[in-house]
């Protein structure tokens, strides 16, 4: 009988993945054709992000301060400026785009965005107690804070979705419905210390908007790279799980796949990728949002495919928005989340009417 039920399952399943947009032959020929073309643009946005700024310079300036013979006003604009800035652009980009992509297979949501989940907000509310009572006011000093505090809102809204669900695993609509309810509260909480402390309006303002500038070094990387790199990895591992989750609960268990522990491994992706991403660049927006849908196109829907791809693409996205932003005002500057905010909202709006048409 057990047998029957899993030949039916896997049958129904094989339907529904070919109903809903299975990476087809078609697509199966596109996707060594997109991602070569996504790795070109990560490799001329790392190229922008290190000539481009307020002080001009050669590729040849450039290239010599790389190698360590540049002169001391090249090399310190470079090697202590331009470069770590690019590399936190990276990390960050890649780990919330694949954060968003996993946190829209777990909710089946393609709206959702990883402070869905009360991640963002988390840590929001941790950076501002850490610079109001501890007096924290670089990114070096509340960078654990950060990661901290996007673990507890994640562990929050588990935690209530399990309760509201009455059930043994957290269902996508409960963990949409919780982390959205924990997300109002933690940011009404975090509005009222700002209005009480100055000083961390002035500091947390920075913060939230999102930035790449700051004075952020390799100090800050070697504290959120392993953490974000395990998550990644984690995240990778979890793709096979993902893809059965999508199909829906009961076929998922039909399928023989636990959803609970499933949904936990997810989570704990979710939580070191954001975290990390959080305390490196900050409160940046529709990076997780939009990078999924920019690469489902080339991917199809099977999460070992889209989550890699998806991580060229939130770098790619998140670079060149920070190059943009040091040219549109020069010489001043716009912080990187301005412009994904005015790029993305256009781009969140075409989303949306693109969901609502495919609904009918």
């Amino acid at each position: 009988m057990t047998a029957t039920v899993t030949v039916t399952a896997t049958a129904v399943a094989e339907t529904r993945v070919v109903r809903t947009g299975a990476p087809r032959p078609s697509s199966g020929r596109r996707l060594p054709a997109g991602a070569l073309a996504l790795l070109a643009l990560l490799v001329g946005a790392v190229l922008l992000s290190l000539l481009v700024g307020g002080r001009g310079l050669s590729p040849a300036q450039v290239w010599a301060a790389l190698l360590g013979d540049g002169d001391p006003e090249s090399s310190a604009i470079v090697l202590g400026q331009r470069l770590p800035r690019t590399v936190i652009g990276l990390l960050g980009g890649c780990a919330l785009a694949v954060a968003g992509a996993l946190v829209q297979g777990h909710t089946r949501n393609p709206l959702a965005d990883p402070g869905l989940l009360g991640v963002t907000s988390g840590a929001s509310l941790a950076v501002v107690l850490a610079i109001s009572l501890l007096g924290l006011t670089t990114p070096d000093g509340y960078l654990w804070f950060a990661f901290a505090g996007a673990a507890l809102g994640t562990v929050v809204v588990t935690a209530i979705g399990l309760a509201a669900g009455r059930r043994r695993d957290a269902s996508p609509a409960s963990l949409a419905l919780a982390g959205a309810a924990v997300s109002a509260l933690l940011s009404a909480i975090t509005g009222v210390l700002l209005l009480l402390d100055a000083g961390a309006l002035d500091v947390h303002r920075f913060w939230t908007v999102g930035s790449l500038a700051g004075g952020r070094g390799f100090d800050v990387v070697a504290a959120a790279g392993p953490p974000l790199l395990l998550g990644l990895l984690v995240a990778l591992a979890h793709a096979p799980a993902l893809n059965t989750l999508a199909l829906g609960d009961d076929l998922a268990r039909a399928l023989g796949r636990r959803l609970l522990p499933a949904r936990l491994v997810g989570l704990l992706a979710v939580t070191l990728l954001v975290g990390s991403a959080t305390a490196l660049v900050g409160s940046l927006g529709f990076v997780g949002l939009v990078a999924p849908h920019l690469v489902r196109g080339v991917t199809g829907p099977d999460h070992r495919a889209l989550l890699p791809v998806c991580a060229v693409a939130g770098a790619v996205l998140v670079l060149l928005a920070d190059v943009l932003g040091r040219v549109v005002i020069a010489p001043a500057e716009l912080p990187v989340g301005i412009v994904l905010g005015v790029a993305g909202g256009p781009a969140f709006l075409l989303v949306v009417v693109r969901h609502l048409r495919g609904a009918r």
